[in-house]
């Protein structure tokens, strides 16, 4: 395994004592300066922490096309709002990152 390798499975697993759930309703602010970054449920949460700590801008281009990360739209935002959704998040300042489960699992059933 290389370095490059090993220190990013340390950060990974740094990042996953970090991760937890929250409701939307508590993330207002942070949505309010613009500093939440949704994750498609098809990516691994910490694999995309993971680069953005890495600076991958080629990659996170790559996710930003396919609409895969990106920002949060109001009608998401009204709508997780109204339901105060449960999401999985992990802080990379500035960033939150955070990631409708329920998505998955509602994928996963049908």
């Amino acid at each position: 395994m290389s370095p490059t390798s090993t220190s990013r499975d340390e950060l990974k697993a740094k990042l996953n004592l970090e991760t937890s759930q929250i409701a939307w309703h508590d993330l207002q602010t942070y949505f309010a300066r613009g500093h939440v970054v949704k994750v498609a449920p098809s990516l691994d949460l910490l694999d995309v922490a993971v680069e953005l700590t890495a600076d991958n801008r080629a990659l996170f281009e790559e996710w930003l096309a396919a609409d895969l990360v990106g920002e949060v739209s109001p009608a998401l935002a009204q709508n997780w709002y109204d339901h105060n959704t449960e999401l999985w998040a992990v802080v990379v300042a500035p960033w939150v990152l955070v990631q409708d489960r329920h998505e998955v699992l509602d994928r996963r059933v049908h």
